[in-house]
């Protein structure tokens, strides 16, 4: 996969943020090198979040966001304009802070300082139109550089500290990889059916199929029907089968005790960070009263099959499993709502389309209006009664969360 084909989930965001006419249009234009946002004298010319995806030395596949001045006073849409801006936040990996280097740090400023801080963000300080300043403070910390969109002053530096700062923050983070080994074999269970995307797998399965190959070990790609005859034919157990959630039943039936056996969705919940929350969460399934609202969100938009999982396959699996009826509301793409307390259970998807940032502000969002969050994955599994299995042994849990 080309650095152009990489999925906007898995490129570092770095959102520029900023009042207005701070110069975060013209830095943003700057440091990619193209005229990604459109520059203008007036305060408030950048009104939406722009954002562009690019290869950025020495950074990589990256994200970068311009916003809309978090100090908007438009009467009839400033405050939507600031909530988009506080929204783009809770995706970012990094955030610069563009203020005029010549204008005390202003109220505005402080109060998206705060956020960060609140938020965990790593950020930086970037003062702008410093080739406009007489003379110059010395700055105090790490993350405050001088830079010039103009001259072109600091632009360099601005990239390497952004470098230094995600290189420092990043943990290294594996879908499989680090469950097997060189020469294992690996079977995958990739259902085709009507919900199936026309001519591709989805996004999981290519992702967990290219860390088995980078283990040097070996995958077979199988659907449903021809699992049972594929085993017969191998002369030594596979290390493990990982398969589509929805199809759970069928294969659990199919692939003897002493495999481990697990979904990509369950492995994505471990790689977004979220999964001891998740076998949390479902817990609260079989309490729930009958009519109790859950909503079950989706990372993604797309046309809704008439088998699809999140609308039908999930909501007869929590029925069979219960035997009462919730009240179901449904989100997508990059909606989530943040006031939940109406809610008894949110039920995400595995996340494939959302950064880990954002998938792990919607649990933190959830849990703190005491909402239990869990995941697609994790509630068949527990629906068909293999949760335990499918955690193989616990060893996809943090070692300090290992208690099911």
């Amino acid at each position: 996969m080309s650095l152009e084909q990489v999925p906007a989930s898995e490129r570092i965001h770095i959102g520029f943020f900023g009042a207005r006419n701070a110069g975060k249009s013209s830095l943003v234009n700057a440091i990619t090198g193209q005229e990604v946002s459109i520059v203008s004298s007036v305060a408030g010319t950048t009104t939406d979040a722009v954002s562009k995806s690019m290869e950025l030395l020495p950074l990589g596949a990256v994200l970068i966001t311009d916003t809309a001045g978090y100090d908007d006073d438009d009467a009839l849409l400033g405050q939507q304009r600031i909530e988009r801006t506080r929204r783009e936040l809770y995706r970012t990996d990094i955030a610069v802070l563009v203020m005029d280097a010549a204008k005390p740090v202003s109220d505005t400023e402080q109060a998206l300082i705060l956020l960060f801080q609140k938020e965990r963000t790593p950020f930086i300080l970037a003062y702008n139109k410093c080739d406009t300043l007489e003379n110059r403070n010395v700055l105090q910390a790490e993350n405050q550089i001088y830079v010039s969109a103009r001259s072109g002053e600091g632009i360099t530096e601005l990239k390497e500290m952004l470098g230094r700062i995600l290189k420092d923050s990043e943990e290294e983070r594996f879908i499989i990889r680090d469950l097997i080994e060189k020469d294992d074999l690996v079977v995958l269970v990739t259902p085709i059916d009507e919900s199936a995307p026309k001519g591709r797998l989805i996004l999981p399965q290519q992702q967990t199929l290219r860390e088995v190959l980078d283990a040097n070990a070996s995958a077979l790609v199988v659907q449903t029907e021809q699992l049972g005859g594929l085993l017969q034919t191998l002369k030594h157990p596979p290390k493990m089968v990982v398969t589509d959630s929805q199809a759970f039943a069928q294969v659990a039936k199919i692939v003897p005790d002493d495999i481990p056996l697990t979904s990509f969705s369950i492995l994505l919940a471990r790689y977004k960070g979220f999964l001891q929350t998740a076998v949390e969460g479902v817990k609260a399934l079989q309490a729930l009263p009958e009519g109790a609202k859950i909503l079950i969100a989706e990372g993604c938009t797309h046309h809704r099959q008439c088998n699809d999982i999140g609308t039908v396959k999930l909501p007869n699996a929590i029925r069979k499993l219960t035997g009462r009826q919730f009240a179901l509301s449904y989100c997508s793409g990059g909606s989530f709502p943040e006031h939940l307390e109406e809610y008894s259970l949110v039920i995400h998807c595995g996340g494939c389309m959302r950064s880990e940032r954002e998938i792990q502000w919607r649990m933190r969002t959830a849990l703190s209006q005491g909402v239990p969050f869990t995941n697609y994955g994790v509630t068949l599994a527990a629906c068909t009664g293999i949760l335990e299995r499918t955690l193989m042994k616990n060893l996809l849990l943090p070692e300090s969360d290992s208690a099911v």
